[in-house]
């Protein structure tokens, strides 16, 4: 794992969070209790700043960034962001989950208990309603998630606060 300050600003991240090998995180970045970054994940808050709420995944290769002066990013609590993932100055709220390799742009807003459809582009400005399933390219609401759909999404972020708590006791 690689932690940078930049700018004078630090990661500030919870002693509870597993940051996997090869794992970066710079600058204005805070991280929440039970939070995980997985391997060669990238989390560059150079320009302006990202939180990261806490039991949040960040799985393997995604990239998290931000935009100059406009566009910060933030996540919130138990959000899965899937492998390949690319969140760019938006605002993912609790409980939502990102599909592998999906793209989420500059503005736009993920509401609470949500699901990106793996693949997906979210263009810049969407504003996506709570409880969603989105999908496509440009991303567009399909339907509502039922209260069971969307309790896998928690049960998925839960399986990975247990997880990165085994990885980061065999890594100690």
């Amino acid at each position: 794992m690689n932690i940078y300050g930049y700018r004078n600003k630090f990661p500030q991240i919870n002693p509870s969070v597993f940051l996997a090998p090869l794992s970066v995180v710079i600058g204005d970045v805070v991280i929440g209790a039970e939070s995980s970054i997985w391997y060669h994940t990238i989390v560059r808050g150079d320009v302006n700043y990202i939180r990261i709420g806490e039991g949040t995944n960040v799985q393997d290769a995604s990239i998290l960034h931000v935009t100059r002066e406009k566009f910060p990013l933030e996540i919130g609590n138990l959000v899965t962001i899937g492998h390949h993932a690319k969140v760019h100055g938006c605002v993912v709220e609790d409980r939502c989950l990102i599909g592998i390799g999906a793209t989420i742009l500059d503005g736009a807003k993920i509401g609470e208990g949500s699901l990106v459809a793996a693949g997906s582009l979210v263009t810049p400005g969407t504003q996506i309603p709570p409880g969603s399933l989105v999908m496509g390219a440009p991303a567009k609401v399909k339907k509502k998630l039922s209260p069971e759909e969307q309790e896998r999404i928690v049960n998925t972020s839960k399986h990975y606060i247990k997880l990165a708590a085994e990885y980061r006791e065999a890594l100690a």
